[in-house]
């Protein structure tokens, strides 16, 4: 049975950034715990969200590296400890938000990351976690409305906490935050965003809302990601990114498909998220065709892609036309790990949904094509 269920109060526009006091004051934080990045610090954004915290003094961790790792979230909760810290804010792209979310669930749950995996049922415990604002500093993962907590482990594995508590208590969509982005990480946190839009409406899972909002990030993100690629300081691009990559993460209550099944092991080596869908992307939408017939023609409708090309081969020439690579070569994927990475992707949750079931020889088809 589909769950329907948006929790986030957010504050959405340029300047939205300036409400943090307000929201910190609101969720009654007396010493919040403040996840981000050295690059989001050097680009000046945190400075910015310190003076708009006033007159709350939030603790700094800046470590979050660009896949969050349990090492970090270990670091995180002995500053939490110490510091006598009551909430977290994220500052940045989807690893701060999911490190926050980390965070989050284990100071107010205990125990160890693993025990929440969703692939053994842990997820389904979850109550409710410390309080959160997320503050997404980048128009792609959707993590800032999101379920779901992807992290790497200190034995290398990377695993997922899936469960609605875990959705920030408030969301600052600011797009004056994402107008340093340079072309190619707008470009891979962007198709991440038009991902989420194409997979959740050919997922199987029956989830109206959801679906509405996947076609409305679709049409945005399609439109718009090539304008703010070429001109970050578009402000209009700006903005509609923002709203379409906050789409795609409230869409996810649809769940995904076999794109992001691959990409969860894949990231394990160490690859950018979004650069990974690009690659997986059109192969999916070729593997799916005859089983989402009806799916793929509303995401035809909310593209405007031209009657004769098939989706697949449109996909393919939009993520070349933004710059972004079209093989796992060009990644520097190793052939050989390509069966192990088939058999995680077979067992992914999100395979679960994929419209045309797949196991691992398919996976293994799959990512020898997208080689």
């Amino acid at each position: 049975m589909p769950l329907i269920q948006y929790l986030s109060r957010i504050p959405f526009d340029f300047g939205a950034i300036s409400c943090l006091g307000e929201e910190i004051g609101r969720l009654g934080l007396k010493r919040s715990l403040l996840v981000t990045d050295k690059g989001v610090a050097n680009a000046g954004i945190l400075e910015k969200a310190l003076a708009a915290a006033a007159p709350f003094t939030p603790v700094v961790y800046d470590g979050t590296s660009e896949n969050p790792t349990e090492a970090s979230l270990l670091e995180c909760l002995d500053i939490w400890a110490d510091m006598g810290c009551d909430g977290v804010i994220a500052l940045g792209g989807g690893s701060a938000i999911d490190l926050a979310k980390a965070i989050a669930l284990i100071s107010s749950h205990g125990g160890k990351l693993a025990d929440y995996d969703v692939k053994t049922g842990g997820s389904g415990a979850i109550g409710k976690v410390s309080p959160q604002i997320a503050i997404p500093t980048a128009a792609g993962t959707g993590a800032e409305v999101g379920r779901a907590c992807v992290m790497s482990l200190l034995d290398g594995r990377k695993m997922a906490v899936v469960n609605l508590n875990m959705v920030a208590d408030t969301v600052i969509c600011d797009p004056e935050l994402t107008l340093s982005l340079p072309p190619r990480l707008t470009a891979a946190t962007g198709i991440d965003a038009l991902s989420h839009g194409i997979e959740t409406t050919m997922s199987t899972m029956v989830n109206p809302p959801a679906a509405a909002i996947a076609l409305d990030c679709i049409a945005r993100a399609a439109k718009w990601l090539p304008v703010a690629v070429e001109d970050g300081s578009n402000r209009e691009a700006r903005w509609e990114m923002m709203m379409a990559a906050l789409e795609g993460g409230m869409c996810l209550q649809k769940s995904l498909g076999g794109a992001h099944a691959m990409a969860t092991p894949l990231g394990e080596l160490h690859l950018h998220h979004g650069t990974l869908i690009g690659v997986l992307l059109p192969h999916i939408l070729r593997f799916n065709k005859d089983h989402a017939a009806g799916e793929i023609a509303r995401i035809r409708t909310a593209t405007g892609m031209p009657p004769e090309i098939e989706a697949h081969d449109w996909m393919r020439d939009f993520i070349s036309s933004i710059g972004l690579p079209a093989t796992l070569s060009e990644l520097g994927v190793d052939p050989a790990l390509l069966p192990g990475i088939a058999e995680k992707a077979a067992g992914d949750h999100l395979s679960a949904t994929n419209p045309r079931p797949a196991g691992a020889e398919d996976y293994l088809q799959l990512l020898r094509d997208a080689m």
